[in-house]
């Protein structure tokens, strides 16, 4: 595991701090987050985008009706493919919030990826996101072919909610014994219990208190984006909700976990990556020193999270697709 320790914030995210979205929480409203976080991605519109091979958008079929999908080719085919499943606390981001990182990540992986666009709360609340990443990962593993070419390499992966989402498809596919090659997570959400509001398990995990404010995201932004996730609370302790939560974790695909110093989440990431390498199932994790949450998408303002950025995705790269 990688745990390099911290020389303080990077200074380059700390100019940055200021421009970010989500700020006063206790204010938040699904509608201001999904308008903030489309906001970050117009700031840098003007900025060229990287460019695949390739760039087209689908539906997926799923109970009911169907999700828009947009699916992201390298020049090297067949290749691996990575389902990727979108933050924004569940309640924001989207195929347009994400395009950005996901060209960068088809790119460096030289995979498909194939991010979707699931339903998002409070229109559609737990289970629902879950249920849809699920469904999309089960329609990859039937359409395998169209997509990367190869069926022992799909992985899924994304960041924070999406994290979430990623951890939570790869237990109910090693629950229906459907294989996957490698997952990414990336400041993952783990668990919900008590919706960030509680002292007690708040206690358990120091960063939420050491990085509660002054970082990007915030704890107050979490407790509003789990409560407007979970309808019933009671969801809370429900694997599918908080993959920290389940009872055994062995027997998942091999896992790249990354957290930031400087993010509520850090902690709660940490426990998970432990809690697999425990079980047996291969780990390597990047707990970055001087990032903050989102730092994945912020390689454009830091030169050091780009390099973390890139030394995750090297990594997910041999899991995915193996050396090339």
């Amino acid at each position: 595991m990688v745990m390099a320790s911290g020389s303080g914030l990077d200074p380059d995210l700390a100019r940055i701090l200021p421009l970010l979205p989500l700020r006063d929480a206790a204010s938040l409203t699904p509608t201001r987050a999904r308008q903030d976080l489309v906001a970050l991605a117009d700031s840098r519109k003007d900025v060229p985008l990287p460019q695949p091979a390739a760039v087209t958008d689908t539906r997926i079929p799923i109970a009911g009706g169907s999700l828009s999908a947009r699916i992201y080719r390298p020049t090297r085919m067949p290749t691996g493919t990575l389902m990727y499943f979108h933050g924004g606390g569940w309640v924001a981001g989207d195929l347009y919030t994400h395009d950005r990182l996901a060209r960068t990540l088809t790119i460096e992986l030289e995979a498909v990826v194939v991010s979707v666009d699931y339903r998002r709360p409070p229109e559609a609340p737990f289970p629902h996101a879950f249920e849809d990443c699920y469904a999309a990962t089960q329609w990859a593993q039937t359409h395998i072919g169209m997509l990367g070419g190869d069926a022992d390499r799909l992985g899924v992966g994304g960041d924070s909610a999406g994290g979430n989402l990623a951890a939570t498809v790869a237990l109910a596919c090693r629950e229906q014994k459907r294989g996957l090659a490698a997952q990414l997570l990336i400041y993952p959400v783990t668990d919900l219990v008590g919706c960030y509001g509680s002292p007690t398990e708040n206690a358990q995990y120091p960063s939420r208190v050491e990085h509660a404010d002054g970082y990007f995201l915030t704890l107050e932004a979490m407790r509003f984006f789990a409560r407007t996730y979970l309808a019933d609370p009671h969801s809370s302790a429900d694997p599918r909700a908080s993959p920290l939560r389940a009872a055994e974790l062995g027997g998942l695909p091999p896992a790249i976990v990354c957290t930031a110093e400087f993010d509520p989440l850090r902690d709660e990431g940490e426990a998970y990556a432990k809690r697999l390498a425990a079980a047996g199932v291969p780990v390597t994790y990047f707990r970055e020193p001087g990032m903050i949450h989102g730092y994945f998408g912020m390689g454009g303002a830091s030169p050091a999270a780009e390099a973390a950025r890139r030394r995750a995705t090297s990594k997910f790269k041999h899991l995915l697709i193996g050396a090339s």
